[in-house]
């Protein structure tokens, strides 16, 4: 699996950042927060533009952060993956098949550990982590978990997308549109 070899993938956070990233030149984008009866629009006005999108389920706001949510996105909506925190959702997107995209948070060793037991019960696609700023994190878990990471959070500068992506991160997740460009 892979984002059509897609390093930088669009974090959406509006409706103006929607209308941006359809007139980008990427295929995938991230949709980070919307409200539920949104969702029909948003995905119709992505399938117009050939766009293919990623919906984070735990902050889509009016629904429920479980495997129902992912049941009603991929008959409804058709993501082309699924991003979330929690197992179950995680394990339902994989049954979907659709990319299922584990997010952690880097908080500190504690957390990390816990991270590595649930991504081995949840065997997701991708690992998108958070903060993508601590490259040397990243090797670490790509290779503890075996699993491809996306880089995610507090990526301010071009330079800390190539650590990322040279520290073997298969893309970064980014909002800030500057970053955009770089293609």
């Amino acid at each position: 699996m892979s984002f059509e070899d897609q390093q930088i993938i669009p974090a959406i956070r509006d409706m103006k950042q929607l209308e941006r990233f359809l007139r980008s030149p990427y295929q995938y984008g991230v949709l980070l927060e919307c409200y539920l009866g949104h969702l029909k629009g948003i995905a119709r006005a992505a399938q117009e533009h050939d766009k293919k999108l990623i919906f984070h389920v735990d902050l889509i706001s009016g629904l429920k952060h479980d495997e129902h949510a992912v049941d009603f996105l991929c008959q409804e909506i058709k993501p082309a993956g699924i991003i979330s925190t929690r197992l179950n959702v995680i394990l339902k997107a994989k049954q979907k098949g659709v990319y299922a995209i584990q997010r952690v948070f880097l908080l500190d060793s504690q957390a990390l550990e816990k991270s590595f037991a649930v991504i081995n019960k949840g065997k997701p696609d991708y690992i998108e982590l958070l903060p993508g700023i601590v490259p040397h994190l990243i090797e670490e878990v790509k290779e503890k978990t075996n699993t491809p990471v996306l880089a995610g959070g507090l990526i301010r500068a071009e330079h800390e997308i190539e650590k990322a992506l040279e520290a073997g991160a298969a893309a970064v997740t980014t909002s800030n549109e500057e970053l955009w460009k770089k293609k």
